[in-house]
């Protein structure tokens, strides 16, 4: 993931208004999905001319329309006028490194926070890669009768609520476009619970690494944890916000009902912040572990060293004595010396050895 989010160089010293795509996330062509729906009936399809978002624009029923791609300024800018948005939340959208925020105006409201997910692997869609954790802004314009969503490229946490729109369950295609808002930054706060009890796995299996044998990769693996966490909290602290800005809406885009939702989904992201801030404090803690591992496993090497050196010192001094080169020593010409002297030398130790053993230093 994208660890520090910095403005890009290229909208430095421009107009406000002035589109400037400064995703790193290219699309061959945006795509453009809709689906327009009422309790009745749904019906779902892709754009290829903005003529139908004027269509779109105007009829009965609730609109999604979500945008892959936001490297086409020119489109963005021709939806923002078909959608009467004013320049500066277009700039927004195109901008991908904006603060996690909410913006009413009269007929509508602009939010924009960061989307979450693993990523897939291309031979087989359906399994994850708990590796490559994918980052992207995530924008959302809400209407009186319309939802748009834009994303930097292919791929999201949303095909449970197509399921649902297609399907008619739960209360989606009976609400309003308040409720499809709520639903789609419901799904995108879920994943951040995903992702996090990965991160928790991942915590448990390296803590027992490090309580068994701790290795110079460990350190790393703490540091790219730490700091994935550190941009996590970046991304879901300033959602507090977010979220309470929507619930005290006074131009009635979000229904009472639906207030109700979101101080839910209010309870949800500050479990994902107090969750954030426990791995932390475990990774911290994790610097501690290690470096206690390592400072008892140098003990214990020094302490066997120590027990043999000291075992050794008296029989040095034996051999020392008996390796001296003196003309006159009565003991050279015992024939039963050496074994004495060899006799000496393991009785010496063995009795350390005992002393060690009562002391408890072994």
């Amino acid at each position: 993931m994208k660890s520090v989010g910095t403005r890009s160089r290229s909208a430095v010293g421009l107009p406000p208004g002035t589109l400037v795509f400064t995703g790193k996330r290219m699309l061959d062509k945006p795509k453009i999905s809709y689906f327009h729906y009422n309790p009745d009936a749904f019906e779902e399809g892709i754009i290829e001319q903005l003529d139908v978002c004027r269509d779109l624009r105007h009829k009965e029923g609730i609109t999604w329309i979500n945008v892959d791609g936001l490297h086409d300024t020119a489109l963005l800018a021709c939806m923002g006028e078909i959608y009467g948005l004013h320049p500066l939340i277009v700039e927004d959208i195109v901008q991908t490194d904006q603060r996690p925020k909410v913006e009413f105006f009269e007929d509508y409201a602009f939010i924009t926070f960061r989307m979450l997910y693993f990523a897939k692997e291309e031979e087989n869609p359906e399994e994850e890669v708990l590796e490559e954790v994918i980052s992207e802004q995530m924008s959302i314009v809400l209407g009186r009768n319309f939802v748009l969503s834009f994303q930097e490229s292919l791929g999201d946490v949303f095909d449970p609520i197509r399921e649902r729109i297609r399907k008619g369950k739960g209360r989606i295609r009976k609400a309003g476009p308040d409720y499809l808002a709520y639903a789609l930054m419901d799904a995108i706060v879920d994943q951040y619970f995903v992702i996090l009890e990965a991160f928790g796995d991942e915590l448990e299996d390296l803590e027992d690494e490090i309580l068994g044998k701790p290795t110079p990769a460990n350190i790393q693996t703490m540091h790219d944890i730490k700091r994935e966490l550190i941009y996590i909290r970046k991304s879901s602290w300033p959602m507090r916000e977010l979220i309470t800005g929507l619930q005290r809406d006074e131009g009635g885009l979000i229904k009472p009902d639906t207030k109700i939702y979101l101080r839910d989904l209010y309870d949800h992201t500050i479990q994902i912040i107090d969750t954030i801030e426990v791995y932390r404090d475990v990774v911290s803690s994790m610097f501690d572990i290690y470096l206690s591992t390592l400072s008892n496993r140098l003990n214990e090497v020094m302490k066997v060293l120590t027990i043999i050196s000291t075992i050794f010192i008296p029989l040095t001094f034996l051999a020392g004595v008996y390796g001296m080169n003196f003309k006159y020593m009565p003991e050279l010409d015992w024939k039963i010396g050496y074994p004495i002297a060899l006799g000496m030398m393991g009785t010496t130790a063995l009795l350390l050895l005992m002393f060690f053993r009562h002391k408890r230093w072994i």
